[in-house]
């Protein structure tokens, strides 16, 4: 957890999926460094310092899980598992050109693992897995669910993998039927020219390969966005500054700036309300993608759109976590497929760009194309709740046409 008051704490047990995954097989190499307190974009510790991205020392390997992004990108093992509550996995796998998914909540097992906030239920943090391909990201899920998680994990739903649904969307690769949407702006904080690249790439490579992909508006992304900083601060960030006071080392720069333990904490009735803001959010998103299917006519496969509002970032400059967390708040399956690489040459900067916010001019002003090219870009591939198996398979056939 990258807490110097946890140094030299050893379980004694393995959490249920850790167990699970030695049944199955799995050989475990090495533990892999994560930022203070799991909660922030950028692996940075008081322990072992900071963790690079292994393409650019410059730039960052990403967070929670970066540690998991920089080895399995260096090949230093076939498959690394991270957690996501806000972007964990999906910003390692993106910054380092890996896939990645954060499944549901509920389809993997989380019990006996480590986290911050234990005990928080509004946002959920889930398990899975980042790797070279989507072969590989299958093999996980599959082995795990073969272990029948429900049977240890209380909270997790008896699923076991569908082929049924992986091979719907199969046939609909087949007959050149998916429907799906993009965006690439969340009204909030507009991406860096190499991510709306990207995105495009995806869409004229799906539309040229005979799929309809149609313009997606974001509902509320901003509500949702503030609604998860509420929620992730409801306890006056006491439980993180507990941990990291008890052994009087500094917090780390990106947790001076996300989580200010000055801030009141929440009573009873207000993480409640919090709680219903969510579900009612939750069921308006879900109106949203009805209505998108009545107007086309045709059912909604899956969403287009950045992981985050840039390639990857240099060190200390991860500002904005929209585009990953409102989908820890809706809980939907996203799946990481690299696109392409920042190019000096095509990304340019826009000289007159006019800003939404304060924190769309901090990112956009951040962006040089000259230190950003060659940083690895991507898009999430986002599904509906527990969609896993038809998530992962679009994933894979993106993937296939961009000639991975």
């Amino acid at each position: 957890m990258a807490y110097i008051s946890w140094l030299g704490k050893r379980d004694t047990s393995d959490s249920i999926l850790t167990a699970l995954l030695r049944k199955a097989g799995a050989v475990f190499l090495v533990k892999t460094s994560v930022p203070q307190t799991l909660m922030v974009c950028e692996t940075v510790n008081n322990i072992i310092g900071r963790t690079s991205n292994p393409r650019n020392l410059n730039l960052s390997c990403g967070g929670s899980s970066g540690g998991e992004g920089a080895m399995i990108a260096m090949r230093g093992g076939a498959i690394g598992i991270g957690t996501d509550i806000g972007g964990s996995i999906r910003v390692p796998a993106a910054f380092n050109s890996l896939y990645g998914i954060r499944p549901s909540h509920g389809r993997l097992p989380y019990g006996g693992m480590k986290n911050s906030m234990e005990g928080q239920e509004t946002i959920h943090s889930v398990v899975g897995p980042i790797a070279h391909s989507a072969q590989d990201v299958r093999l996980f899920l599959q082995s795990v669910l073969n272990e029948e998680p429900w049977k240890y994990d209380s909270k997790v739903i008896p699923l076991p993998w569908r082929e049924a649904e992986e091979n719907a969307a199969q046939a609909k690769i087949v007959e050149k039927g998916l429907n799906l949407a993009f965006y690439d702006f969340d009204d909030v904080v507009r991406p860096h020219p190499p991510i709306t690249r990207g995105v495009e790439i995806v869409r004229s490579t799906l539309e040229k390969n005979g799929h309809t992909v149609a313009p997606w508006t974001p509902y509320k992304h901003a509500f949702a966005v503030d609604l998860a900083n509420k929620i992730y601060a409801a306890d006056g960030s006491t439980d993180v500054y507990k941990h990291i006071n008890a052994s009087g080392e500094p917090a780390i720069p990106n947790i001076k700036d996300l989580m200010n333990p000055n801030l009141p904490k929440a009573d009873l009735n207000e993480v409640w309300d919090a709680q219903l803001q969510k579900w009612r959010y939750q069921c308006e998103y879900l109106d949203k993608w009805r209505e998108w299917e009545e107007r086309t006519g045709k059912e909604l496969d899956a969403i287009i759109a950045p992981v985050a509002a840039t390639a990857a970032v240099r060190h200390n400059q991860f500002r904005y976590y929209g585009y990953a967390t409102v989908f820890n708040v809706l809980d939907y399956t996203s799946v990481v497929v690299p696109v392409t690489y920042a190019d000096k040459a095509v990304d340019h900067k826009i000289a007159d760009y006019q800003p939404v916010s304060e924190m769309d001019k901090a990112v956009y002003a951040e962006y040089d194309p000259e230190v950003y090219h060659g940083a690895p870009v991507a898009v999430q591939i986002i599904g509906r709740r527990l969609t896993e198996e038809r998530t992962l398979a679009i994933a894979e056939y993106v993937g296939k046409l961009l000639g991975h």
